[in-house]
């Protein structure tokens, strides 16, 4: 089975692209990078830990959709957050049930010390379409 490297222009760029796609589809299943919630410019939304979040699942469904995906696809998710205690259950309540289809997806969420660009949020994706 082939791997497939998705990029698209519809989210942030990779960091460094030439050593990171946004996503990899093997066969029905798709994994993406670690988004923070920046514009697809690579500008980091300002505001709250909620906009950033909301720009973060806005990201992944952009990498989902270049592979035909949606968010019911989304098996897995992974959530970083930093101040966990403050900024967790800000994300939870307010982004993650606001945006997230039912049935959710199981998830592991876990407090970090810092996040790249010194932002408060990062998610991850594992998807699966046959």
């Amino acid at each position: 089975m082939a791997l497939k490297y998705i990029v698209t222009k519809n989210a942030p760029a990779p960091p460094i692209p030439d050593l990171f796609a946004q996503g990899v589809r093997a066969g029905p299943f798709l994994w993406t990078q670690g988004t923070l919630g920046a514009l697809p410019d690579g500008t980091m939304v300002e505001g709250t830990v909620q906009d950033r979040a909301r720009q973060v699942i806005k990201n992944l469904e952009a990498v989902l959709a270049a592979e035909d995906m949606t968010l019911k696809d989304v098996v897995k998710a992974t959530i970083y957050c930093t101040d966990f205690d403050k900024n967790f259950p800000l994300v939870n309540q307010q982004v993650w049930k606001e945006m997230m289809p039912e049935p959710r997806p199981t998830r592991m969420s876990m407090g970090v010390a810092q996040l790249p660009l010194n932002t408060d949020v990062e998610m991850e994706f594992v998807c699966y379409k046959p």
